[in-house]
């Protein structure tokens, strides 16, 4: 194997590791923005700016996973049959909270309802990003995926 060819095979998992810090960043993010203020306030634009787009990013991720990075993993790991249908699981459970938060601040929720779902979503959020690094960072170093990672990883 020439050298390019293994920093494009080693990239895979330096390019999840980007894309979970980066949203990891736009969930502190989100955070922050939700702590100032007024509970009786309205939401800002730009909070729920925030919201949505953290919610967006994560999902379009997720999604990626899904569609193109598992089965090319699959396709070469039998053995982790298990560890991508729990990884999907997460992201299935993930999708019912981020649908959770977007209905509740399509309704007006305030300020600290929206902190628990945001705090929730992140918890199992960090702790699904930790499996996952743990569990695929070797197979990612040898997977020979020929495709673009914001399609399989995400816009963000």
């Amino acid at each position: 194997m020439a050298e390019g060819e293994k920093a494009r095979l080693v990239a895979w998992s330096r390019e999840l590791s980007a894309v979970h810090q980066r949203l990891r960043e736009a969930l502190r993010v989100t955070e922050e923005a939700l702590a100032g203020g007024d509970e009786a306030e309205p939401l800002t634009r730009d909070l729920l700016v925030f919201c949505h787009g953290f919610c967006t990013a994560l999902t379009g991720h997720h999604e990626g996973e899904d569609r193109e990075l598992f089965p090319a993993i699959a396709a070469t790991h039998p053995e982790l049959h298990e560890t991508l249908r729990s990884l999907e699981q997460d992201h299935s459970m993930i999708a019912y909270l981020l649908t959770e938060l977007r209905a509740a601040l399509d309704r007006g929720a305030l300020r600290t309802e929206l902190v628990r779902h945001v705090e929730g979503i992140g918890a199992i959020m960090e702790n699904h990003f930790r499996y996952e690094e743990r569990k695929l960072s070797s197979i990612l170093d040898t997977l020979a995926l020929d495709a673009d990672p914001k399609g399989v990883l995400g816009p963000l």
